[in-house]
């Protein structure tokens, strides 16, 4: 399994002339290192001193933190069996029209499983996002920084994931199936770009 990998050997494998991992299993381990760091953040100030009234919010938190890196790390393997279904498509037979058909609709289907992959790797870092406002302003302070760094990495997981999403809804000829995705990702890029400032500043203001 490849969340198994030493950090190491993935960075080797990543680096390669092998196809997987490539940017999507990338976007899903920055995801979930933004996770992580939400996770730090609440694990340093569950019953700590001075934060007893958001410890039940933290607790709460770090569940969710913990679902997420889960679910993002899990989403690395998804994105090399789903890249895997895309090249195996292109290569089925076409000598016939039959054959021209079916290949055509292989690819078909895995290039739509090859856009909700990476689209649900994108709905992940957006929820990501989501917890960073609360850990930076009501967490400890010790580690507000690590809130900020949190925030960054789940902002790079999802326009990383996006890139993604893009590239194979560019194949895809079912325009429904292709509008309803570009418009799900876009409503996930829209809603963050002034929400990641406002938590960005509002970590400095704390350093």
């Amino acid at each position: 399994m490849i969340k198994d990998m030493t950090i190491q050997r993935f960075l080797d494998e990543l680096a390669s002339k092998a196809s997987t991992p490539g940017g999507g299993g990338a976007a899903a381990i920055i995801g979930a290192t933004g996770a992580a760091l939400i996770g730090m953040v609440a694990n340093f100030t569950i019953g700590k001193k001075g934060y007893e009234e958001v410890d039940e919010e933290f607790k709460e938190m770090l569940e969710k933190s913990e679902k997420l890196r889960s679910k993002l790390t899990d989403a690395i393997k998804d994105d090399v069996d789903v890249f895997n279904k895309v090249m195996a498509a292109y290569g089925m037979p076409k000598e016939t029209d039959e054959e021209k058909q079916k290949r055509t609709e292989g690819i078909q289907a895995a290039l739509k499983e090859a856009t909700d992959v990476p689209l649900a790797c994108a709905k992940l870092c957006h929820q990501v996002i989501g917890l960073c406002e609360s850990a930076a302003e009501k967490g400890n302070t010790n580690v507000v920084s690590d809130a900020g760094v949190a925030l960054l990495a789940g902002y790079a997981g999802l326009r990383s994931a996006a890139l993604n999403v893009y590239i194979n809804i560019g194949g895809i000829k079912d325009e429904e199936f292709a509008n309803d995705r570009r418009q799900q990702l876009e409503s996930l890029l829209n809603d963050v770009e002034i929400h990641k400032e406002d938590v960005y500043e509002l970590v400095k203001s704390k350093l």
